[in-house]
């Protein structure tokens, strides 16, 4: 297996994939918006991009593996806009391309289990552009395409202990309202695994083996902190910003078997009360570790 990867979105996601290959001696591209980030995406052993900007389409040519993890506008999928003729023209010699999706796609299920054969009935403006750009690169022939349709994404840097620690968090009681999760990390076994087992067409469901509602997240995160919990606040009452509410219009619990079966995967953090333990230990540990 030749070991280079390109990587559309070089972020959150992304990253973690790389800190498994890069020590194993990947060559790994990984494009971003803003040159300011260069330098972090290069002191991780990536080769930094600017794109938009820069012109990729000699690499979808030459690259055999593909993450794709910016995601769609409006306007469609950024990506096969600019580049659909290369990534038709390449398909057939390609060996294997990552779609990162959500589990939006779904919609709402009223707290009831979905698996990767549900019906995609999504309930916002994000899940249904979601769908549209996974049926445009499901759209392009001989293309060794493997969706994977992300639960709601934590890990170091980005979960409830910031929100926490400043008083900010708040704990939204919705009736019913369940989510599914997934730690970073998890998502990078998955994506490695994968890479090293193709199975062009496939779609996967990542997320952990407990779906919960999202007071007990904060509640348990505060718990750890040795602050006091946050108050409950009704979810009628609440204060929200448009794109907050909309979390809350989606209610369902997210199975991960097909993964499991196919790949052998098993979430090294299977509930986020195991995810926020490792993230409160990484935060406490010694900067030299």
């Amino acid at each position: 297996m030749e070991k280079t990867l390109l990587s559309f979105g070089h972020g959150f996601s992304a990253r973690a994939l790389a800190r498994l290959l890069v020590p194993r001696g990947w060559r790994i591209v990984g494009t971003t918006r803003s040159a300011e980030k260069c330098d972090a995406i290069a002191r991780s052993g990536v080769e930094p991009l600017v794109w938009p900007g820069t012109d990729v389409a000699p690499l979808i040519a030459k690259f055999p593996n593909i993450l794709i993890s910016a995601g769609p506008s409006a306007e469609g999928d950024p990506v096969l806009a600019a580049y659909r003729d290369q990534f038709a023209a390449a398909a057939p010699q390609m060996r294997w391309l990552g779609y990162l999706s959500t589990t939006g796609v779904y919609g709402d299920h009223k707290g009831g289990w979905v698996d990767e054969d549900a019906a995609l009935t999504p309930a916002t403006k994000r899940g249904r552009l979601r769908v549209e750009a996974e049926a445009a690169w499901a759209g392009i022939p001989d293309l060794p395409l493997h969706i994977f349709r992300l639960a709601g994404i934590y890990g170091p840097g980005r979960g409830p202990f910031a929100k926490v620690r400043a008083g900010t968090a708040r704990r939204i009681i919705k009736d019913g309202q369940v989510f599914s999760r997934i730690h970073v990390d998890d998502i990078a076994q998955a994506l490695d695994l994968s890479l090293a087992r193709p199975d062009p067409g496939a779609v996967y469901n990542l997320c952990d083996d407990d779906p919960a509602p999202p007071q007990d997240v904060i509640g348990h995160a505060a718990e750890l902190l040795g602050v006091p919990v946050p108050p409950a606040i009704p979810f009628e009452e609440a204060d929200l910003t448009p794109m907050a509410r909309s979390f809350y219009a989606e209610s369902k619990r997210v199975r991960n078997d097909r993964i499991k079966q196919a790949l052998g995967w098993k979430p090294t953090f299977p509930d986020y009360r195991s995810g926020l333990a490792a993230m409160l230990e990484q935060d406490a540990a010694p900067e030299d570790e």
